[in-house]
């Protein structure tokens, strides 16, 4: 039975390492399922951004435009 302490000691030492590996795991799956919703989140922010900054450019092209044929008109 005395040969059987070591054993035994590294049997649970692994079983621990295991179950601190799992976890490990467990929560980096979490993390990384968060950190790919936010990433789709801001990539939906950022598609809605830029169209608005391209809504914003077309409409300061045209004011330029209609000055620009004020302009030559007056």
């Amino acid at each position: 039975m005395v040969d059987r302490l070591p054993v035994e000691s590294e049997l649970r030492s692994l079983a621990d390492k295991v179950e601190r590996l799992v976890s490990a795991h467990v929560r980096l799956h979490e993390e990384n399922c968060n950190l790919r919703a936010a990433h789709a989140e801001v990539t939906q922010e950022r598609a809605a951004l830029v169209a608005k900054n391209e809504q914003a450019r077309a409409r300061v092209e045209a004011m330029i435009l209609r000055l620009k044929a004020l302009e030559q008109n007056g």
